[in-house]
């Protein structure tokens, strides 16, 4: 058998999970999975742009690719069945490494019931991971259902995975906190679907970009404002993220929800009871266009998007 072809049999073999869903499993040209209405998301991830090395273990580097696609799952309500994963190999990384990077990928997949359906390997100038996430979305919730009179929340802390790469940027090991943010993110799949069953959510979006990015994908999507309150907006301040870090870092993977007045508040302790996350109410959605911010003086001001600009390698 070919080296590239173990490889694969040696990737997978470390799962644990095949979802009942699949018809057919890797080993085709395809896997196969039962009908009905299904979500695709994938999310590429470049040695370099997205991490360095120096940074994350291999096992970590895999994971957080994996979680990063799955979170896209978890943005419309979906329940993942699988993930593919085309692996390019860095020039210095062998066997052992890539069967830690698949590894983490395999874990952050089963974490969420999801099983490592197939993919590709290679050879390149950097590690690169594209995994793609597929789920059952019978009732998907959309960008763009936020409507004038809604309330935004969020779920988790902010901006602690921007404070790791801060730390790191300047030549300094990051907090324990910092580095979890970073390093091991949470798939906010089993949350959003609570929300979703429940009818709680009008509207959803991962953070994946930091919220002043993420806000105005909503914004725009849904034709409305959105007011945020710079008191309520919840910092990550173990990890050492700021408001600035929190609005624009991005890579959290948090969910932002549109919810109809009241309706979350009665829900808030039940979720973070049950899940162990706060659930917190960070803002409004009016009539207009764009995001703004309300300072403690009161006063309103049109928010600058952030997040990270894949195409300039920088913080828009």
């Amino acid at each position: 058998m070919a080296r590239e072809f173990a490889l694969i049999a040696r990737i997978l073999a470390a799962r644990s999970v095949v979802p009942d869903d699949v018809l057919v499993d890797a080993g085709d040209d395809c896997a196969v999975l039962a009908g009905g209405a299904l979500a695709v998301g994938n999310d590429l991830s470049v040695e370099g742009v997205h991490f360095r090395r120096s940074w994350l273990s291999e096992a970590e580097i895999g994971f957080r690719a994996a979680t990063a696609a799955l979170s896209d799952l978890a943005a419309m309500a979906a329940e993942p069945s699988g993930v593919l994963l085309a692996l390019c190999l860095g020039p210095a990384l062998g066997e052992e490494e890539a069967l830690a990077v698949a590894g983490g990928v395999i874990d952050a997949a089963e974490r969420v019931g999801a099983g490592l359906l197939g993919g590709d390997l290679s050879r390149g100038g950097v590690l690169a991971l594209d995994v793609v996430a597929i789920g059952r979305c019978p009732a998907p919730v959309r960008r763009a259902g936020a409507r004038r009179g809604d309330e935004l929340w969020v779920t988790g802390r902010l901006g602690g995975a921007a404070a790791a790469v801060r730390e790191w940027e300047r030549g300094a090991a990051p907090s324990p906190a910092a580095r979890s943010a970073f390093a091991a993110p949470t798939a906010r799949v089993q949350e959003a679907a609570w929300l979703a069953a429940r009818g709680l959510a009008n509207a959803l979006i991962d953070l994946s970009d930091g919220l002043s990015s993420d806000g105005g994908h909503v914004a725009e999507a849904s034709g409305v404002a959105i007011t945020l309150d710079a008191a309520a907006i919840p910092v990550d301040e173990e990890a050492g993220a700021t408001l600035e870090s929190a609005l624009h870092g991005g890579e959290d993977y948090e969910l932002l929800i549109a919810a109809a007045p009241d309706g979350m508040a009665e829900a808030a302790g039940e979720f973070s009871q049950r899940f162990g996350v706060e659930l917190t109410r960070v803002g409004v959605v009016r009539a207009g266009a764009g995001v703004y911010l309300r300072g403690a003086d009161g006063r309103e001001l049109p928010l600058r998007r952030g997040g990270f600009d894949h195409l300039e390698g920088t913080s828009a």
